[in-house]
């Protein structure tokens, strides 16, 4: 059935409305940052305000940003990367050879996700303070993909049972062992799936702000725990908040717009036959 020229507009008006909806937080945000302390705290708001970089200039220099860039940088990538490594031979082998254990596993799998992080915190912090990963890259390189897993072989084990399972059986008949079957076939076949996964994966790990600041201090802070530097015990000082928060999600901001059709294409993979 046809949709008419007033319920395309209906769609449009709802779906334009639901996206500034979203997007004001962020604007505000953005807007915070260009106002002076006194601005930034003014009632009623300021629409109209001279604006300024000082904020911004304070927290490049008064800060650590660009190492609080690096480690968020080296984080997501790690997380990613590892998990990815660990997830794919789990994923094709509940994909191409389940049994009857293999919805079960899945199932346990992401019930990890439905715990509070908050319930697992005091024995994570122990093992890594007992093994001296505690404020380290590789710590939080580990517990963000020990977090991540569970959604990285979700993704992954769709997108390979989208895969036609014919095809593995011709390169194993071929004289493909596992390792090529995953290295020659799958890999190209769902390259989109594993893309979007790991862009997923990215931008997940950037965001991730409880570990952070339960495990981490100062050597290996990312940007979402030197946004809390910003909060002192004299009060919030909110220009300086808000320029540190547009500083800190620019980054993820900006690549998520540059990767969101290849996003949107692995999220869609097999969508359509």
């Amino acid at each position: 059935m046809k949709a008419s020229p007033l319920q395309k507009l209906i769609v449009a008006v709802l779906g334009w409305g639901a996206a500034l909806v979203m997007f004001f937080p962020v604007a505000w945000m953005v807007l915070t940052g260009f106002k002076s302390e006194i601005d930034a705290v003014h009632s009623p708001p300021l629409l109209l305000f001279h604006p300024t970089l000082a904020n911004f200039g304070h927290v490049i220099h008064a800060g650590d940003y660009l190492g609080a860039l690096t480690n968020s940088i080296v984080i997501a990538l790690g997380a990613t990367v590892l998990g990815l490594l660990i997830a794919m031979p789990g994923a094709y082998a509940m994909a191409f050879f389940p049994n009857r254990w293999t919805k079960d596993l899945l199932l346990w799998m992401l019930s990890t996700k439905m715990m509070p992080a908050v319930g697992v915190l005091m024995p994570i912090y122990l093992i890594c303070q007992k093994s001296g990963l505690l404020d380290t890259l590789t710590g939080l390189i580990l517990v963000m993909m020990l977090s991540n897993l569970p959604i990285i072989v979700w993704m992954l084990y769709t997108f390979f049972k989208e895969i036609p399972g014919d095809i593995i059986e011709a390169s194993r008949m071929d004289g493909a062992n596992a390792l090529d079957q995953l290295r020659i076939v799958l890999l190209p076949l769902a390259g989109p799936g594993i893309a979007s996964t790991a862009l997923l994966s990215i931008i997940i790990t950037w965001n991730e702000a409880f570990w952070s600041l339960n495990l981490t201090s100062s050597n290996a802070a990312p940007l979402t725990a030197f946004i809390a530097t910003f909060s002192a015990p004299e009060g919030l000082f909110w220009a300086k908040l808000s320029a540190a928060s547009t500083l800190a999600v620019a980054p993820i901001l900006i690549f998520g717009w540059l990767t969101q059709r290849q996003l949107v294409r692995g999220l869609t993979f097999g969508a359509v036959k």
